[in-house]
């Protein structure tokens, strides 16, 4: 009876597939089930992780920085802010970021780029970032946090031996205070609008 009961059980499943194959149910479910739960449990530890993130800067935001999903609909595009540091040729600026988060994160690091006009050797002419962290050396321990908290520590500490602008790397170089006044006037120009 046992086995009766069991191959019988096993023509139900195998009619009940031939049938949703041949009227189109169950299609993107049962078909792929394989290939969609892969995909739903990235896309979930993605989502997880950046409600984990939105969390943390809500209760604990780094200094001079603030961030948060661009709308309500979509939580893998985040709009960003980072004030210029005191004591700084960027003292005073509003930078603006947009952030672009894939499935695939925190295995993968966002894109970054500033929306705000910014003169530095690390950022090319499109505001995309040339970081270390946002590229070879990203660990899915960086956060939105430590993410935002490095590149304003960058904006006063470049890398002009890796440079993605290379005019403001040689002003950097060859003369800090020509540099200083073009960074002081971007920032005065982030203010007005």
């Amino acid at each position: 009876r046992t086995r009766r009961r069991r191959r019988s059980d096993s023509r139900v499943v195998v009619n009940r597939r031939r049938r949703e194959t041949k009227t189109g149910e169950g299609r993107g479910t049962r078909a792929t089930d394989g290939r969609m739960a892969g995909a739903a449990h990235q896309q979930t530890a993605a989502v997880l992780r950046l409600q984990s993130d939105l969390r943390a800067i809500k209760t604990e935001p780094p200094d001079g920085c603030s961030a948060s999903p661009h709308s309500e609909d979509n939580l893998f595009v985040w709009s960003a802010t980072i004030f210029g540091p005191d004591e700084t040729a960027w003292e005073g600026g509003v930078f603006s970021l947009r952030m672009t988060f894939g499935e695939q994160y925190p295995e993968k690091p966002p894109r970054v780029r500033f929306t705000s006009e910014v003169f530095h050797p690390n950022v090319y002419s499109d505001g995309t970032l040339c970081m270390d962290i946002i590229q070879d050396q990203w660990s899915p321990i960086h956060n939105v946090c430590t993410l935002l908290t490095s590149i304003q520590s960058l904006l006063t500490d470049p890398n002009p031996s890796s440079p993605a602008n290379q005019e403001a790397a040689q002003l950097f170089t060859e003369d800090k205070s020509s540099y200083n006044r073009k960074v002081r006037r971007l920032a005065q120009k982030t203010i007005e609008g």
